[in-house]
């Protein structure tokens, strides 16, 4: 079951990609953020189907390092604005 959700969130997780790359200059760090999250996602539903709880672990320090990698990237595209 949670590899059926894994899979569903693949096509979501794609646009996200395509948008964070090609996107408006503007709304990439909205696309990044999503990318995260859904990558975040991903990492609990396959730690959950393999049992394997040290990925959760992965996903929660990817989500902590989240917004301080937007702001990062915020700051440095806004000197090409």
């Amino acid at each position: 079951m949670y590899w059926v959700a894994i899979i569903a969130l693949l096509p979501p997780l794609l646009v996200g990609a395509i948008a964070a790359r090609r996107g408006p200059l503007r709304t990439r760090p909205l696309a990044i953020q999503f990318v995260g999250t859904l990558v975040a996602i991903v990492f609990v539903l396959i730690a959950l189907a393999m049992q394997q709880p040290s990925y959760i672990d992965l996903a929660l320090a990817l989500t902590l390092l989240g917004l301080p990698g937007t702001l990062a990237y915020s700051f440095y595209m806004e000197r090409w604005m």
